[in-house]
């Protein structure tokens, strides 16, 4: 299946990227695909954004899966299909 990741902000930063378009294994789900890209950009992606041995998106971050927060879903647990936009960006404050 193929998926397109987005990094905004910050993040472009550490990926030195705007987007992704991956092939992963049917039935992957989000915390295998963080996994996937804390192994392929290192730090400072993982520990920055995600760790991969804690399980954990930092708290200044927040990931999407089309449109909707990852917490607003099955959290890491959420399953990834064909097609899907996956969003990985800072938390945004305002003032």
């Amino acid at each position: 299946m193929k998926v397109k990741v987005h990094y905004l902000g910050l993040v472009k930063t550490y990926t030195k990227k705007t987007q992704d378009d991956l092939t992963l294994t049917e039935g992957n789900s989000l915390a295998e695909l963080l996994n996937k890209l804390a192994a392929d950009f290192g730090k400072p992606f993982n520990p920055e954004i995600y760790e991969p041995a804690k399980r954990e998106v930092k708290p200044m971050f927040v990931v999407m899966v089309n449109g909707v927060l990852a917490d607003q879903l099955s959290g890491l647990d959420t399953m990834l299909k064909d097609g899907d936009n996956i969003i990985v960006m800072p938390l945004m404050t305002g003032g």
